[in-house]
C-alpha cells in the first residue's frame, strides 16, 4: 500500500513539472512566431528607379523596410548605390548608379526640398550617365510624398553643372527635369514635356520605362498619352504598350489632384470580369501622375468606375 502511495505521489509531480514546462514553453513560441510575422510585414515594396541592359532608367520595386522618413532616405540612396548592402534585393539584370565609393554625408528636409551632400566621388561616373545618374536619384526620391523637390551638393558645395557633360542643373530637381528624353523638335521654341511609362520585360519581371517626349506638340496632354500609348510597340527600342488601338478615351475630367478618364469597352481585359489590365491600367495612371502631377486616377467604362490609381 505505502509503495503504491509513494508510485502515485511521484506520478502526480512528474505529470505536474510536465505541465508547467508546457505552459512556459508555448508562449515563448507564440512570441517568436509573432516577433517573425512583425518583421515579415514591415517590409513593403517602394519604387526605384536603376540601370537597365538597353541603358534606360527604369521603375521597378524592392523591398524597403524603414518607416521613417529619415531611415527611407539613406537606405533608397544605398539602394541606389553599386555594391551596398542592398544589392542581394536588387531584380535580376537591373543595376544601381551611384558610384561604390560614394558617402551620404548630410542630409536636411524642410518644406518638401530635401537637400543632400554627397562626397565627391559621386560624379565617380562617366558622361553618358551623368544625366542617367541625377534622374534616377530624382525620380527615387521624388516617389516619397513628402519629398516634392531636390538639390544636390557636393561636400558642401551645391552641384548646379554637371562636370563632364556641361548640362546646366535647375536650382531645384524635380520630375520636371524628365527622364529619359526623348527630343522629337521642330524648332526650340514652345517646346512641351510629355512623360509616358512603355512597358519593358526581363524573362517573367515586367517592368516600366518612362520616356520624356520633348516635342512641339501643343495638343491635351492627356489625350497625347492614351494616343502615344495606342500606338504601335517601339520594337527597335524594347518599349512595349498593352493599350489596344482600338481604345477610345470618351471624356475626362480634371480636377486639382485628381483625373477621371471615361473610356470604351476596348479598354477592359475581360469583359464579364470587367477589369483592365494591370499594365495598360498602370502606364496610363504613372503617365498623368508624372505629366500633371495628379494623385489619383479613375477608371471608367459606360460611367461606372471599373478601377482606381493611387499612390502614397
Amino acid at each position: 500500500m505505502l509503495k503504491n502511495y509513494a508510485l502515485r505521489r511521484i506520478m502526480t509531480s512528474t505529470l505536474a513539472l510536465i505541465i508547467v514546462a508546457i505552459l512556459c514553453f508555448f508562449p515563448k513560441t507564440n512570441q517568436n512566431k509573432i516577433d517573425t510575422i512583425t518583421t515579415y510585414q514591415s517590409i513593403a515594396s517602394f519604387p526605384i528607379y536603376l540601370l537597365n541592359k538597353d541603358e534606360y532608367v527604369i521603375r521597378t520595386t524592392i523591398p524597403l523596410t524603414n518607416d521613417n522618413l529619415n531611415l527611407k532616405i539613406p537606405e533608397l540612396i544605398s539602394s541606389l548605390t553599386i555594391g551596398s548592402s542592398k544589392t542581394e534585393y536588387i531584380p535580376k539584370n537591373f543595376t544601381p548608379i551611384i558610384p561604390s565609393t560614394t558617402k551620404l554625408l548630410d542630409f536636411s528636409i524642410k518644406d518638401g526640398l530635401l537637400k543632400l551632400n554627397f562626397s565627391k566621388d559621386f560624379l565617380n561616373v562617366d558622361k553618358d550617365h551623368e544625366e542617367k545618374l541625377i534622374e534616377a536619384l530624382t525620380y527615387t526620391l521624388t516617389e516619397l510624398k513628402e519629398i516634392k523637390e531636390i538639390m544636390i551638393f557636393i561636400e558642401n558645395t551645391k552641384l548646379d553643372v554637371l562636370p563632364q557633360s556641361k548640362i546646366v542643373l535647375p536650382i531645384t530637381l524635380n520630375r520636371d527635369f524628365g527622364i529619359n528624353k526623348l527630343y522629337d523638335l521642330t524648332n526650340l521654341k514652345d517646346s512641351s514635356k510629355t512623360t509616358i511609362y512603355y512597358i519593358g520585360k526581363e524573362k517573367d519581371i515586367s517592368y516600366y520605362i518612362p520616356i520624356t517626349k520633348i516635342t512641339n506638340n501643343s495638343d491635351n496632354k492627356i489625350k497625347i498619352i492614351i494616343e502615344e500609348l495606342k500606338s504601335s510597340p517601339i520594337y527597335e527600342t524594347n518599349l512595349m504598350s498593352y493599350l489596344a488601338s482600338s481604345v477610345e478615351l470618351l471624356n475626362y475630367e480634371e480636377l486639382e489632384e485628381e483625373i477621371t478618364l471615361s473610356f470604351n469597352n476596348a479598354i477592359l481585359h475581360d469583359l464579364n470580369e470587367k477589369d483592365i489590365l494591370e499594365e495598360v491600367k498602370y502606364s496610363i495612371a504613372l503617365s498623368l501622375k508624372d505629366t500633371l502631377n495628379v494623385n489619383e486616377v479613375i477608371f471608367k467604362v459606360n460611367d461606372e468606375i471599373i478601377t482606381t490609381f493611387k499612390e502614397n
